[in-house]
């Protein structure tokens, strides 16, 4: 008795040394265990980390874009040289250091912009009276001055930089480019001077006394030397469409302008040959000022009802030019504006009103950069300097003042980024992306959603051909392939997953577009017949004596499929021609552009989808099968037993006991879909069209950061706005992620009491 007692004991004593942690190996388990939650926590947490880090430093890149202006002070002076003289015009040179003030007394007063002291004072020829001066070419510091006579003369100031004793000095320098006596246009005074210097001829137009607009045009010849020489031309005079009181001319005197003011209407013509009328359009309240923005094609006004507006030419649908009103700048309680002044080389342009306030605005975006007070009087000149870093600001009492302007992105807004943009010579508003160009005078266009657009229809395409093959070739795999069978498919099709993109990519791109875009038809076909020979084959082998299918071990049905396969792709291309012939006239693609207006580019979203979709099945395919093959086998088991078909059982056994796993594997390849480079950035035309298309191109965020960002400038709106282009994809993954874990985790709660 007391044998068996003690032998009951013994796993009693077991028992308590295991509870208490000290039976043999158990407490290393225990360590074991508990270090590697801690590893998996601490490597969770470093995961999260690093995502946070990588969201905070996009972050920091792309949030200068959105940063309003900055004014910062310099001191205010009283205007350099005669103070008794009304100041016609004010300029600055690049470096802000150096400012110009030209009189109505024939002065040119250049000055410090800091102290206001003057540096130099240049009186023109034959000084006398100067009635107006009109600035031919800011890019070129040219100017007319129009004399009380009537004579124009033409002058250019320049500024000198040296260095001695390793300090920079400016110089400023007056060029009279064809010499020191005046142009003459009519002989006597007139209005709205405005000039134009292009490399043939120096154009002259204005108002005369009588309210005509005459035109003269000088013909310029430049010698070996480079010693430009005018030849006069005859005068042409013609009654304006209005009581014009004000002229514009673009920079390359294609368009002039005839503006009434008082009655608020513009007369629009064309003035290569001989004038032509193009219309005349009624603007609102009484013009105050009009003034080109950069590159000459934009006009904007500012009316006496406090509204400021953009105009400029566009074609209508049927060829017809006219001048469209695109947008207007909303100012704060419709403000009495008193100046305007406009960049260089940007159209940022400058309202300034009688409290002294001064607006900034971008013209493209039609978005407020900045608002400032700069002075307490009422403001009567604005003027930037080259680089717009330095903005000069004339009050009504002679004072001036200066501001260091910090205002580095104006063309980034919202409405800019993701709204239609009417960009100059463009006839409506589009969705443009277009970073460079050749010209000096381009604006860049930023708009992301024709790179959105491209990323989402690439992922689509590429969805589209690999979630029906993968899930169903990961259906048959799992549930109806025989073991044997499935250990050499499974690992064939994940080796795929292990081919770089890049090749993928180099195939598509040199090999696979121009295959589809000979032989179309024989596409086509395949995709029409080649889905619907498969099930034909699979009843038709239902139908075969048993001895015949007998032969074929149970779940080696698929390896018989191949020839089918074969077989039908063959006689699709080999159908092609005939078919092409009889259908389409001989040429598809023809028949595609004529008849249906549907354009074919090599280098497609089909061509994408193909390859994208080839580089994304393995992926879905092995998550699906795993998840498939994980169901647990009593429950397949007890389906067949209460008299379920095979069918049955995964339709409504299996299937559903899968699906969290098969969401999230369509949504991982989702996100390698809107990710991917390589494939994208070789196998398309890197066009950024907003085309549904799956016959056009397009460009994607990643191709368009991996094609980019090595040319651009560091620190500049480019380059940061391919931060906000990663920031997007960004974006877009987390959300795909987000919406694949809630929905799994819904699935799994649905389908957990199966």
């Amino acid at each position: 008795m007391s044998e068996s007692s003690n032998t009951g004991a013994a796993p009693v004593e077991a028992m308590g040394e295991i509870v208490a942690g000290k039976a043999p190996g158990m407490r290393a388990r225990y360590m074991k265990d508990r270090l590697a939650r801690w590893v998996v926590w601490v490597g969770g947490l470093g995961v999260i980390g690093a995502l946070l880090l990588i969201f905070v430093y996009l972050l920091s890149e792309v949030a200068p874009l959105f940063a309003s202006a900055e004014f910062e002070p310099r001191q205010s002076f009283s205007v350099p040289g005669d103070a008794g003289a009304r100041t016609l015009f004010v300029a600055s040179e690049e470096q802000a250091e150096v400012g110009l003030r030209v009189t109505d007394r024939g002065e040119l007063v250049f000055f410090d912009l800091f102290d206001g002291a003057v540096r130099q004072t240049v009186e023109l020829p034959g000084a006398g009276g100067i009635a107006s001066v009109s600035q031919i070419s800011a890019e070129q510091a040219e100017l007319a001055v129009q004399d009380d006579a009537g004579g124009v003369l033409i002058l250019r100031h320049r500024y000198r930089v040296s260095y001695p004793d390793d300090k920079r000095l400016i110089t400023p320098e007056v060029e009279y480019p064809y010499g020191e006596s005046p142009m003459t246009l009519t002989g006597t005074p007139v209005r709205s001077l405005v000039v134009r210097d292009s490399s043939d001829a120096v154009l002259l137009a204005a108002i005369d006394q009588d309210g005509s607009i005459v035109l003269k045009r000088n013909e310029k010849t430049e010698s070996l030397f480079g010693d430009a020489e005018i030849s006069e031309g005859d005068v042409a005079r013609f009654a304006p469409a209005v009581e014009a009181d004000a002229l514009l001319v673009d920079p390359q005197a294609a368009w002039l302008y005839a503006i009434d003011r008082s009655g608020g209407h513009i007369a629009l013509y064309r003035i290569v040959d001989e004038p032509q009328l193009i219309g005349r359009y009624e603007v609102g309240a009484a013009v105050r000022q009009a003034s080109f923005l950069a590159g000459g094609i934009s006009v904007v006004l500012v009316q006496d009802n406090g509204e400021v507006s953009q105009w400029f030419p566009a074609r209508k649908e049927t060829g017809e030019s006219y001048l469209a009103r695109v947008r207007e700048f909303a100012l704060k309680d419709k403000a009495d504006v008193t100046a305007l002044g406009s960049e260089m080389r940007r159209r940022t342009f400058a309202v300034g009103d009688a409290d002294g306030l001064v607006t900034l605005f971008y013209a493209t975006s039609g978005a407020r950069v900045g608002q400032h007070k700069l002075l307490d009087e009422p403001i009567e000149l604005l003027s930037f300097n080259p680089r717009a870093n330095y903005l000069l600001a004339v009050g009504a009492d002679g004072h001036m003042r200066g501001f260091d302007v910090r205002n580095e992105h104006p063309e980034i807004s919202m409405s800019a980024l993701w709204g239609k943009v009417w960009y100059e010579s463009y006839n409506k508003p589009e969705w443009l992306w277009q970073s460079s160009a050749a010209t000096s005078d381009f604006e860049p266009k930023f708009s992301l959603m024709p790179l959105s657009f491209g990323t989402l229809k690439a992922a689509f395409y590429a969805m589209l051909f690999a979630i029906p093959l993968a899930i169903l070739g990961a259906i048959f795999t799992a549930n109806f392939m025989s073991a044997e069978m499935r250990q050499a498919v499974k690992p064939t099709v994940e080796l795929m997953e292990a081919l770089p993109t890049v090749i993928l990519g180099f195939l598509a791109g040199l090999w696979l577009a121009p295959f589809i875009e000979t032989n179309l038809p024989g596409v086509f076909l395949t995709l029409l017949l080649l889905p619907l020979s498969i099930p034909i084959f699979g009843f038709a082998w239902t139908r075969l004596p048993q001895s015949v299918r007998l032969r074929v071990p149970d779940g080696w049905e698929a390896a018989i499929l191949i020839p089918v396969i074969v077989l039908v792709v063959w006689a699709c291309f080999a159908l092609a021609k005939p078919v092409e012939a009889v259908l389409f006239a001989g040429n598809m693609q023809s028949w595609m552009d004529h008849t249906l207006g549907i354009d074919y580019d090599q280098r497609n979203a089909m061509v994408v989808g193909v390859a994208m979709g080839i580089a994304v099945i393995p992926t879905i395919y092995s998550i699906t099968e795993d998840a498939i093959f994980s169901v647990p086998k009593h429950l397949s088991l007890g389906s067949l037993a209460l008299g379920a078909t095979r069918w049955q059982t995964l339709v409504r056994v299996v299937m559903p006991t899968a699906s969290p796993g098969i969401f999230s594997a369509v949504m991982i390849g989702l996100g390698r879909a809107v990710g991917e480079t390589m494939i994208v950035l070789m196998a398309t035309g890197n066009t950024a069209v907003m085309d549904p298309s799956p016959f056009q191109g397009l460009r994607t965020l990643s191709a368009n950061i991996a094609v980019e960002m090595p040319e651009s400038e560091v620190g500049s709106t480019h380059f940061r706005l391919l931060f906000l282009s990663g920031l997007v994809l960004f974006v877009f993954t987390f959300l795909f992620n987000t919406l694949a874990e809630a929905v799994r985790h819904r699935l799994r709660q649905k389908y957990q009491t199966i």
